[in-house]
Order: structure tokens, then sequence, then C-alpha cells
């Protein structure tokens, strides 16, 4: 996976340059940058570049090989500096995200800013959105992202204890996530179960991606919503479900679920896995200098990627919310051109 293809060797312009987040976002914008002349640093808290392309997508769809080819390639053709293990935040603020075990060193944000000449933010997605029910913090209820991240670093044999395994396992969604989750649970020889609120034709991952998994033996139960999970000391024994009937379009277009009253009931899981959705982790809690997180926990930028701080820039998820690789991968580069004609026209 080239970063770097669009030059054959190191530009001639002149500037400093910090990239906190070494995503597909992060990584496209390093490569365009440093094809510039730049000096780009990247800063990562994982102990490899690469953010969710190594440490949460399954590698057969995303090969690893690749990826750790990509960024050899920027740091031995075009000198870019990697510090890792090394987590971007603002001072006087604290968050735990996933992603987080490894972080040997905490920067301040406040520092970044000052020390380059500009800087662009890519940290992506590592929180995991929550039910919202009653029993959701039992033991055996992870996130999908919790689970994927877990599974990854013992293949990378970065630890050597499997996440737990479960007999039956209830997945919580239909996106990518879902998917990648019950895939993982299932090849590890549980029986499991995809819940989903609406049918498989709304599913975000797609009918095609869905109904390979029923054809291997995954179960996809439709039009039903987790209204409790069932809990025994602590444990999960099962999910409350309430069945669902499609309305009108919402806000995405898509038919909105509405529940059924008093047609609960219970399936039996031992695993349940939450992939409802992530969300965006800035460097900061919830406000730095002038930049204000959204609602979503979104860094609100112009249409040249800016932000508020008028040398600040940002890309990917931590903009648009969770997205596809290649679409993070492109709002990387675009940025990057924008950062690029800040630095050669309009920096003071």
């Amino acid at each position: 996976m080239r970063f770097a293809f669009v030059c054959k060797g190191k530009g001639g312009k002149k500037g400093s340059i910090a990239i906190v987040g070494a995503g597909p976002a992060g990584l496209a914008a390093t490569g365009y940058l440093a094809c510039m002349g730049y000096d780009v640093d990247v800063y990562e808290k994982l102990p490899y570049a690469g953010g969710l392309m190594m440490f949460a997508i399954p590698s057969n769809r995303i090969y690893p090989e690749n990826v750790i080819e990509g960024i050899e390639d920027l740091r031995d053709r075009l000198s870019v500096k990697f510090y890792l293990k090394t987590k971007v935040f603002a001072k006087g603020q604290a968050r735990h995200d996933e992603g987080d075990d490894f972080v040997e060193k905490t920067t301040d944000l406040e520092d970044i800013v000052g020390k380059y000449d500009a800087v662009l933010i890519s940290t992506g997605t590592w929180g995991s959105r929550k039910l919202g029910v009653e029993g959701e913090n039992s033991k055996n209820v992870l996130t999908a992202l919790e689970y994927l991240y877990h599974w990854r670093l013992h293949e990378e044999k970065l630890i050597n204890e499997k996440p737990p395994l479960g007999r039956k396992v209830a997945v919580i969604g239909a996106g990518l996530s879902a998917v990648d989750a019950a895939e993982k649970a299932f090849e590890a020889g549980a029986e499991v179960y995809i819940v989903y609120r609406r049918t498989i034709a709304e599913a975000p991952a797609g009918i095609y991606t869905i109904n390979s998994l029923i054809r291997r033996g995954v179960r996809f139960i439709e039009l039903v919503q987790p209204t409790k999970i069932v809990s025994e000391g602590g444990y999960a024994k099962g999910v409350e479900l309430m069945k669902m009937k499609l309305g009108e379009p919402d806000e995405t277009g898509r038919p909105r679920p509405i529940p059924v009253p008093g047609t609960e009931f219970v399936i039996e899981a031992d695993l349940i896995i939450l992939a409802v959705g992530e969300i965006p982790t800035p460097p900061f809690a919830d406000k730095f200098m002038n930049i204000s997180a959204d609602r979503s926990k979104r860094i609100p930028v112009n249409d040249r990627y800016q932000t508020t701080v008028e040398k600040m820039f940002a890309a990917g998820d931590v903009v648009t919310g969770p997205s596809f690789v290649g679409k993070a991968f492109g709002t990387g580069l675009r940025a990057a051109k924008f950062l690029d004609n800040y630095m050669s026209y309009f920096r003071r």
C-alpha cells in the first residue's frame, strides 16, 4: 500500500509538519506532504503505525504486510519520523480510549502546535457507542472495537491471551464492525447471532456480505432491538429483544424502526458484542484553543479541512465520523493538499 505514490523522491518545499494519528487519513497526508519536501513527524499511540488497518480490520480484508511496506517507504525513502507509543492530548484533560494500552509517553497538544509550522489531526474513532440498556456493563459484554482489537493484539503476538470466546455469541448491529466480529467469533467455534433493528436490506454492511455469513452458518435476526442484557452474578446470560416494524424514512433515508410493545423475547448468549458504532476521538476532551468538538465528538473543519485554529487541519474519521478506509484515505490526501497551499501561500 503506497502512501507516497505522488513522487519518486522528496521535493524541495520547506517547513515542519506534525501528523497526529497514523491511520489511513494520517498516512495519506504524510505521503503527500513528504513528497512535497516537508519534514513530517508522525505521532501514534500504538506500537505500529496503521491505525485500525493494523489493529482492528481483519487481515483478510487489509493485508498488514502491505501497510507495513508503505510505512517503511515513508520512513526510508522520504525520511518521515514516527513517534510510536506516544499519545498527543491536551494538557489538563484526560480520556482513556481503546488502543491506549501501549502508550509510554503523553505529549501536550499545545506543545505540538507550538513546535511545528502546521499540524494535521487524524486520530480516528477509538471510542464505541453503547446501547444505554440495563446490564450492558456485565463482564462478558464487549464492544466490537474491543473484541477485534484484542484479537489483533493476540495475532500480532503483542499479548498472549485470546479474547473471550463464548459458546453462543450475540452481535448487536449490522455494519462492517459487526460482520468482522461475527466472523471472528464464528471462526473461533461459537454459535453466532447477528441482531439488527432493521432488515437485511438496510444493513450497512450490505446484503451480499450478510448473506455470505448466513451461508456459512451465522444466524441473522432482523427487526429486533435489545431492551436489556440479561445477567446473573455480573455476567451476561442473554439479550432481551423487542420486535420492531419499519416506518417512514428517518434523517438517514432508511425506514425508521418502530418498537412493537409486548413482543419481548430472550435469546441465550454468553458473549455479547456491541457493534452499534464508533465515536471520534480528537486529542482533547471537548475544547482546545478555539476548536470545539461537535455533539458527535467530530472536529469541525471548513471546506479546506482547516480548523478554527489557522495552522491546524483535520481529516479522516475524526472529522467525518466512522467511514471506510478509502474515504478516510481520500480526506487525508485532500487535507494535505490544502495544508500544502497554506504552507506555500497563506502562512504568516
